[in-house]
Order: structure tokens, then sequence, then C-alpha cells
């Protein structure tokens, strides 16, 4: 484990509960934190900064409350803010969210999208730490070159913004030039990934699919049911809801808005019908949904999850006798 401010020392387990933008709200993020795993709240699912910066409050109010009357510990929470290149009035909000969370010295920043060198500064002024998502090997040499304490390895088979790496190749050449923090995501879902993630080199693991599909997260029920209805291969990979960026969206939740998700428009030869917006109305989820057939309380989930990662690994006899 990295040197420094580690935030993540007595948590259960090695997990983050990763943002989802209009699925991780509040219950959710407190939920996961009242199991005491790591969890980030996206801001972009807030209304505005300003309600950001109340849920924000609510969270270490709400956490010190459980604490002071539970005598149990509580997982640490991050916020999530999206670096908004090139994005009319984002700039506003992108500021207004830093100084949500610059206020509140809040002690992790997860930042997405664009380049993360701009403000690293500025979180490590106020006390922070700041991790940045990455897809490729050259996005997690820059967020190296500028002083990120960990990065978020967004690896193939991911839900939603999914890279194109194997995860063996990813950790390990990005360990090669990168001493911090190093979270794996993409597809983990059981207690076994996330000890075969740390066997890897990883620190910790985003787990997002798993846990829209529990009774806190705040996506629709039908949305939870198709999670439970598919299979990995249900998956579409495609860049034409996302605004030209590929996405895995979950073939069935394609089908209920019009569109036949074996024969997609190709992107930029048409818009999405308005009925048909990423997130909102055709929904996202990684490979893990091969593995997901029930919805949970939280912390039902995290108790499995930890039994899981505490069995000894299951072994095979092996194929040859290399005794004899």
């Amino acid at each position: 484990m990295p040197s420094g401010q580690d935030i993540f020392a007595g948590i259960r387990l090695p997990v983050i509960c990763a943002p989802m933008f209009l699925v991780s709200y509040p219950e959710l993020i407190l939920a996961a934190c009242k199991s005491n795993i790591a969890a980030a709240c996206s801001a972009s699912t807030a209304r505005s900064a300003s309600e950001y910066g109340e849920w924000l409050d609510h969270f270490d109010d709400e956490l010190t409350t459980y604490r002071k009357h539970s005598g149990r510990p509580t997982g640490p929470y991050a916020a999530n803010i999206s670096l908004r290149t090139g994005k009319v009035g984002a700039r506003e909000r992108f500021e207004a969210e830093v100084l949500a969370c610059k206020n509140r010295r809040v002690r992790l920043l997860i930042t997405i999208n664009g380049a993360p060198g701009e403000i690293v500064q500025e979180v490590h002024g106020w006390g922070g730490m700041i991790f940045h998502d990455v897809t490729t090997i050259r996005h997690a040499e820059k967020a190296a070159a500028v002083g990120v304490d960990g990065m978020i390895l967004i690896c193939s088979g991911g839900g939603g913004h999914s890279g194109g790496l194997n995860p063996f190749a990813f950790v390990s050449a990005v360990r090669k030039f990168f001493d911090g923090y190093i979270v794996l995501a993409g597809g983990i879902t059981t207690g076994e990934h996330i000890r075969a993630a740390e066997a890897l080199g990883a620190d910790l693991c985003y787990m997002g699919t798993r846990f829209i599909a529990t009774k806190e997260a705040r996506a629709s029920s039908e949305y939870k049911e198709i999670i439970l209805t598919s299979r990995a291969e249900d998956l579409v990979y495609t860049p034409f809801f996302t605004h030209g960026i590929p996405a895995n969206m979950l073939a069935k939740s394609v089908r209920r808005v019009g569109y036949d998700p074996h024969q997609l428009p190709v992107f930029g030869t048409e818009k999405p019908h308005e009925h048909a917006k990423p997130w909102r109305d055709v929904w996202a989820a990684g490979q893990g949904v091969e593995l997901i057939n029930d919805i949970p309380p939280v912390a039902t989930l995290v108790d499995r999850l930890a039994a899981e990662y505490n069995m000894p690994p299951r072994r095979r006899q092996p194929l040859l006798d290399r005794t004899a």
C-alpha cells in the first residue's frame, strides 16, 4: 500500500463503490460507507453544485452520528467530478463543484474526463488526495506526470465508458512507472475477484454494476431486472448514445427505446431519439452481469463479498505431475 495519508486503513474490503450517474445517490453512498467500504458520489448526479455540497455535509453528519451510536467504523467517501472540457456552461459548474469540495476539505477527489493537472496542486493544498480515471497506458503516464495520488484503471468489460485493455497488461504496465494507489475496474463482481486484483498489484477495486443491483441504488426496478436477466453477451459496446465515446450498454435497454442493438446507426449519421438519452433511458452495465442474480441490501452484499474474499483459493488438480 502506498505511503502517505491512508484513508483506506481499517476498511473491511479494498473496495470502492463506484460513482454511477443517476444511480449513486446519498442512500447508496451511506449504505456502502456504513458497511465499512469506500464509496464515491458523482457530482453530476446532483441538480447543482450547491446541492452536491449539501450531500457532502450530509455524509459527514450521518457517518459521524452512525459511528457514535453504533460504535462501528465507517468507510471513507470520495467526491467525483468531471473536468468537463469543451461543454457549454460546464466550466462554471466545475469550478463550483471544486469549491464545494475545497470548502469541506474533502479527503479524496476522483476526477474523470480531461487532464487533472490543473487541480492537483489545489487538492493537495487543502490536504486531499486526487485519483484520476484512465483507460490507456498513455493516459496513465500523463496522470502520473502531473502528480496524482492514484489512478482508476478502467479495463475491458466495465460498465459505461469502458477501456479496452486487459487487467493483466494494464496493471503490470502502470506499476512499472507509478507507485501510488491503483484501483482496478472492469467486471469485478465477487470477493474472489477482489483478491485476484490484489495479487495483480492493485490496491483497491472499483465495483459498479454489482452495486446497481442493490436495494439502496436508485436505479429503476426495470433497470435492475434487466441486469438480473442479462448475460455478458447481452452488452453492446457502442459510441452511438454517448457522444462518440464507446460505452457498454444493456441490449435490452436499447430495445426498449426502439433501437435494434445489433443494427445501430453509425455515430455521426444521426442523433439518438430524445427518449434515448444515455444513463437516463439507455442503461449501462459491465460484464459482471453474468454473475448477478439477486438484489440484496448493500450490507448483505458486503457480507457476502467479505466471505468470498476470505475463503481459501479454490485449487484444481494439476494437469501434469511435475514431480515425476
